[in-house]
Order: C-alpha cells, then sequence, then structure tokens
C-alpha cells in the first residue's frame, strides 16, 4: 500500500466484494461522505505494523454535557485510562493498536500502538456536547472495519474488541438510525472476528439495554453501571479484562466472544 491507506470507500467495497458487509451496512457507511471522519482514525500504516496479528481496540467515550452535569468527567477519564494500563500489562502488548474517539467525533488517538495511546484527561476532553450516539456508532465501527479490512487485506490476522460508551439514548443524530448500527453490527458478529459492547450509565431514566439491543448489540455484551464512580470503574475493570483476554490469541477470543461480560 505504499506507506498509504487505501480510500476508505474502496476498503468499504472490498470487505463488500468479500461477503463481509452486507448491502445495508455498505449504503449505511457510504449514504453520506464518512470517508474524512473515518480517514481521521486509522492513524498508524500496515507496514508500520511489525506484529504477525494484531488487537483492534476502540474505545468511544461520551462527551456529552450530562456527564460533566452529573461530575462523572474525571470518571470518565479514569476508566479509559484504566483499559489502557490493562492492555499495557498484558504479554500481547506489542500486537495491540488503540483507538479514542470521543461521541461526537473527535479522534483522540488514531489507531496507534499502546505506548504512543494519549490519556484523557480534563485538559483533552470537555464533556459539553450532544448525543449522535447513531451517527457517531456508523463511523466508528466503520473505522473499525476499514482498519481490520486494511490488515486483512494485507495478510495479517486481525480481531477487534470495541466499547461505545454513553450516559443518554441519541438525541442529535442526523444521518443514521438505530437499524443502520445494526447492519454493521450484525455484520461483523457474522465475521467471528469482531466484538461490540456498550456501556450505559444510568441516567434516570434511559433503558438502555432496550437502546442497545436495537443498535443490535448483544445482551451479554452491554454494561449497565449505575452513576457511582465505584460503579462506572468496576463497568471499564470488566471491559478491561475482556479486552485483554480478546488480546491472547484466537482461542480466547473465541472464548471471550461466546461468555460475553459474564465468562
Amino acid at each position: 500500500m505504499n506507506g498509504t491507506h487505501n480510500g476508505v470507500s474502496q476498503l468499504f467495497e472490498d470487505a463488500h466484494a468479500e461477503g463481509l458487509l452486507s448491502p445495508g451496512s455498505l449504503q449505511a457507511l457510504t449514504v453520506v461522505d464518512l470517508g474524512a471522519q473515518i480517514q481521521a482514525g486509522l492513524g498508524v500504516c500496515v507496514e508500520d505494523v511489525q506484529a504477525s496479528e494484531v488487537v483492534l481496540v476502540t474505545v468511544m467515550p461520551d462527551d456529552s454535557s450530562s456527564i460533566d452535569c452529573a461530575g462523572q468527567t474525571k470518571t470518565v477519564c479514569d476508566g479509559h485510562n484504566l483499559v489502557l494500563d490493562a492492555l499495557m500489562a498484558s504479554k500481547q502488548k506489542d500486537g495491540v493498536l488503540f483507538h479514542t474517539r470521543y461521541l461526537n467525533g473527535h479522534a483522540l488517538n488514531p489507531y496507534r500502538p499502546l505506548e504512543d495511546v494519549v490519556r484523557m484527561h480534563k485538559g483533552n476532553y470537555s464533556a459539553d456536547k450532544g448525543t449522535p450516539l447513531y451517527d457517531q456508532a456508523v463511523v466508528l465501527l466503520g473505522t473499525v472495519l476499514a482498519k481490520a479490512q486494511e490488515f486483512s487485506g494485507n495478510g495479517v490476522p486481525v480481531r477487534t474488541v470495541t466499547l461505545l460508551i454513553t450516559d443518554g439514548g441519541d438525541c442529535t443524530s442526523s444521518h443514521a438510525k438505530a437499524k443502520d448500527v445494526a447492519a454493521l453490527v450484525n455484520d461483523m458478529r457474522r465475521a467471528e472476528n469482531h466484538i461490540v459492547a456498550a456501556m450505559g450509565i444510568h441516567d434516570g431514566s434511559t433503558d438502555f439495554r432496550r437502546v442497545f439491543r436495537e443498535m443490535g448489540i448483544d445482551d451479554k455484551w452491554i454494561l449497565t453501571p449505575g452513576q457511582s464512580e465505584q460503579e462506572i470503574r468496576s463497568a471499564f475493570q470488566v471491559f478491561s479484562q475482556s479486552a485483554v483476554q480478546v488480546s491472547q490469541g484466537a482461542a480466547s477470543f473465541s472464548r471471550t466472544a461466546m461468555g460475553g461480560f459474564g465468562r
């Protein structure tokens, strides 16, 4: 690939041709031009990664204003950093690439090796925006799929684990609907090398299990912590354990994927 990324749309066309993307998913990714947003997350070039197999860990922290109103800004930062620390301590850390994209679209960390990942803190994270959950879930999952396609197209086995985080239902999406996200999640599940998980931080009213089920996310991959710092931190710890397990090889990935957060 001569040190550059294939065009994003070409990566999706390739995935569609290989039967990895359904027509519904292809449409969700191409009906609006998401290329620039997805490109912003692709990060490191495939040929700069020496690992014989790669794990993509992707986290989408909520940066809506309700996070700040509930006093959870530091807790979300700490949770993200806790996942990073757990992966850094794993034996397979050299094969892990990490991507952080906030719910409103800012790519804090395009895919990069763990030692280069920027930690979240109040200087780079402002929870003062809306909740375009469906729009940005499509962008995020599109980025995961495009990066996975880059590696698989170059003969490198790839597995992915992704966490969407929100403390409310969608309220500002302008393009995508829950069914668009579900089309992508279902294709990813069918490919058997992706895990898509979600965390709904209790806001007193949202039925997060229903919201995430409508987005295609399997019940066993849904976390619904309360509003306390301890519960939110604990939920991040549960996810970090799964991410570490996923990094430990194909067999460990299969066991984790089958068991969900309950294993």
